[in-house]
This record gives C-alpha cells, structure tokens and sequence, in this order.
C-alpha cells in the first residue's frame, strides 16, 4: 500500500517492463526467503512477509496502465476484467497448493517454497511476451467514441509515441485532485473496499452467531471452533467474484454504445443493490439462514461487478502520462481508508453494542448484526460516489484527450 506511490512515480517516467519485472523478482525473492526462516526469528518472518507487498504494489499499480496501452476500449474491459478475476482464483489457489504441499511434505515452510515458482512462470512469460519498450498511447487515441472510431491525431502527433512526463510529481498529485471523475470513482472503490474488508474478516463469525441463535449448531465455548462458514463464504467471494466481474465487463461494453456515462452508472446500480441485498441478509438472518446466503452471495455479486470498470473509468478521465500515479494514489487511499481499517471499526462497534446490554447469545449476534449496518451504509454512500462520478465525467473524458 505504501509503496504503490513510488511505483506510480517510476511506472509514469521509466520503462515499466522493466520495473515490474523488478517487482516480481523482488516478490518471489523475499516469498522464498522467508521459508527459510526459524521460529525463533518470527518478527523477521513477518517483516518479510510484509516486504510481499512490495512486490505486489509494483504489479498492480503498472499492470493496467500496460494493458491500457496494448488494447484499445472495446478490448480493453474485457481483459481488464481478465486480469481481475485471476486476483480470487490466485487467492484461491495459493490456499489449495499451499495446504497441498505442506501436507504432502509435512513442513509448512515449503508452501512458501513452491509458490515463487508461479512468480518465475510469471517473469518468464513477461520476458517473451511483453515488448520491452510498450509504446504509450495518447488519450485522444485510447479514448475511443461510441461508435468506435479513433479521432484523427494532429499531424506533428505521433499516436503511439512514448511521452515522458515532464511534470513533478506534487503536479501530478495536485491535476488528480483536480479531476471529479477521478476523485468521485476512487472514494467510491474506497467504499468498496470497506465493504470487501469487512465482509471477509467477520462474515463467518457472523454467520456463525445466526445458525446458534437459531439452534442450527451448538455454542463453542473453546477458543477455536470448526465452522464449514469460513470455506463455504470463501467459495461464494470466489464463485460471485469470477461472475461479477465478467457481468460489469460485459455490461459496460454494451451499455456504452448507448450512454456516455455508462460506466459510472453501472457501478453506483451495482452499488445500491449490493447494499440492499446485504442489509436484507443481516435482518433476515435471525429466521432464515439459507436466505440469507442466497442475499450474501447477491450482494457479493454486484459488489464484484465493479473492479474491472472502476480501472476503466481511471484509464479514459487521466491523461497517460499520470496514469501511474492515478493507479498508485487510487490503491492507497482506498486501502488506508477501506479494508485496512474497516474490519478493526466493525469489530469496535460490536464490542460496544455488547458492553451496553447483558451478555448472551442473542446480543452476541446482535451486537454483529448492528455494526454491520455500517458496511450497508457505506455501500450506499459508495454508490452515492459513483453516481456524483457520471455528472464529471464526459468533462474530464475530454479533457485528458486535450492534454
């Protein structure tokens, strides 16, 4: 998160190839390093595990700025969308290769020993298939109309010429700020993230808290309790996460043939009714358990069919050359401000619902049950983001084809 910044910084100015090949070797370094380490020396053990993400920050804060470049709009979405729905199938599998190993060789280290072979393949197939120097697209030429013609570049303007910016970076800062559209659609992923983080740390427990209520499974009195809930939501994120994204993807390659303004559009509907469909779930959950998977599993969907055309948005309303920076600013405040911090305030505002009524199950259940309203609220505000987003965005759309 921190580092995102100072990828952005580089990935406007120098060769981005390069930079996230960097970034890769760094990752599968430091995850192989780290399998070396002893119990005795945990805190370096997690200090490497938190240098992960300095790896990490480099891909996704270059990735997209590079497919960008290398397919137009109407191509674009699509494996923009491609790229984010590898984000929960590599989650997912990094747990089933993981576990696997390390039951097959009765040692956890080496669940970190095998996984930098994916950041080799990865390497690898950065090396052959990526050109070395990934030319930069103009706005005006990225910036493709609803009918699907380019305009016409000036004649001392070379399309796919590579532009280095020759802006400081405080400017960059300064003209992101400056841009609704960007503003808008960054605090409404920011709510999305919120959302995310929240859900994935508490949901199971709050799950589990609902089927005691209602007499589905016995209370846990020990510190630690087997619960299918954990594995069975893992798979709806996953399962929701895959079909969302393609759903948003395909829904904004169609509904821009028609709306200019699309793509916010779709995320502040998406957004709303996710709220909906999670606020249903928290109420229906005291007498209804399977309905309330069922509106857990919507929710999850439509806050999924969002990734990919959030990206989208950012690529067309900011100018190439800070687009970087755009993606890197977009990272860090949306985690600083979401899934940092939200599962840390929902877990806050249960314990005071609970510190205010006696102790029992029900207000245990309750207790969740309130302090989740909050992801419901954000949800709407998010929502509230995206749809101040399509008021600006014509405007900052054709401005970053004039600059």
């Amino acid at each position: 998160m921190l580092a995102a910044p100072i990828f952005g910084y580089l990935g406007d100015r120098y060769n981005r190839k390069i930079i996230l090949g960097a970034g890769i070797f760094f990752w599968s370094g430091v995850t192989l390093g780290s399998s070396f380490i002893t119990e005795s020396h945990y805190r370096i053990f997690v200090l490497s595990r938190g240098l992960v993400g300095i790896g990490s920050a480099s891909y996704s804060t270059i990735a997209p700025t590079i497919i960008a470049d290398l397919f137009e709009e109407g191509k674009r979405t699509t494996v923009l969308s491609i790229f984010y729905i590898f984000i929960p199938v590599g989650s997912g599998c990094g747990y089933i290769l993981a576990a696997g190993v390390a039951e097959s060789t009765g040692d956890w280290h080496w669940a970190f020993r095998v996984t930098p072979c994916m950041g080799g393949l990865a390497l690898l197939l950065l090396i052959l298939l990526v050109p070395h120097r990934i030319q930069r697209r103009t706005a005006a030429h990225r910036a493709r109309s609803i009918s699907g013609t380019i305009r016409r570049e000036m004649p001392d303007e070379k399309p796919d010429a590579h532009r280095t910016a020759k802006t400081t970076w405080c400017q960059d800062v300064g003209s992101l700020v400056q841009n609704c559209s960007f503003v808008c659609s960054s605090l409404g992923l920011t709510a999305m993230a919120f959302v995310t983080g929240a859900l994935g740390v508490w949901m199971p427990l709050f799950l589990y808290r609902a089927q005691v209520v209602l007499g589905i499974v016995p209370p846990c009195l020990q510190e630690s309790c087997n619960s299918s809930n954990s594995l069975m939501f893992g798979g709806i994120t996953i399962g929701t996460g895959i079909l969302g994204i393609i759903a948003g993807a395909e829904a904004a390659r169609r509904l821009r043939k028609i709306n200019n303004k699309a793509d916010p559009l779709i995320c502040a509907t998406s957004m709303f009714i996710s709220a909906l469909c999670l606020y249903i779930a928290l109420m229906v959950a005291q007498t209804n358990i399977l309905s309330t998977f069922i509106f857990i599993a919507f929710g999850e969907l439509f806050l999924s069919v969002n990734w990919a055309v959030v990206t989208d948005i950012l690529l067309y309303v900011v100018t190439p050359r800070r687009q970087s920076t755009a993606i890197a600013l977009q990272i860090l405040v949306s985690h600083l401000l979401g899934d940092a911090g939200s599962p840390y305030l929902i877990g806050i505002i249960s314990n005071a619902v609970q510190a205010r009524n006696v102790p029992s199950l029900q207000w245990s259940f309750r207790s969740m049950q309130y302090s989740f309203v909050t992801c419901a609220f954000v949800g709407v505000l998010g929502g509230a983001f995206f749809l101040l987003t399509s008021f600006y965005i014509e405007e900052d759309r054709e401005e970053a084809q004039r600059l």
